[in-house]
């Protein structure tokens, strides 16, 4: 998939900061904090999925959805990083884009440790 042709939908617990750059670099962005901040993680990844959305989140439970629960999707960046602040989370997306945005639609990718792990 073509750069700017990805498109996210960002989970409430990334900041709004990640989100505003997404739209300025070009990619189409919805925001779950400004359609419905309690939307269950289910409902998200299927909204996802229908519209060919990667699901960027700081939710550990999309693994277990994604995983255990077999259930399908368009992509998921699962950010786990804890204690960081907004700036810090836009550094760590902005690099990801930047090296793997050819690599990582309709893929599970887990960042930890200063490393991305992309399974398909």
């Amino acid at each position: 998939m073509h750069e700017n042709q990805l498109k996210f939908l960002v989970d409430v617990g990334v900041s709004i900061k990640v989100e505003s750059w997404l739209i300025e670099q070009g990619y189409d962005t919805k925001s779950i904090r400004n359609i419905d901040p309690r939307m269950p993680d289910k409902k998200i990844l299927q909204i996802a999925l229908q519209e060919k959305r990667m699901v960027i989140t700081m939710d550990k439970d999309f693994g277990e959805l994604v995983y255990n629960s077999g259930l399908p999707h368009a992509g998921v960046l699962l950010l786990r990083i804890d204690n960081c602040n907004s700036a810090e989370k836009l550094h760590i997306v902005e690099e990801i884009i930047r090296k793997y945005r050819d690599g990582i639609y309709g893929k599970f990718c887990v960042y930890k440790d200063n490393k991305l792990r992309i399974r398909s």
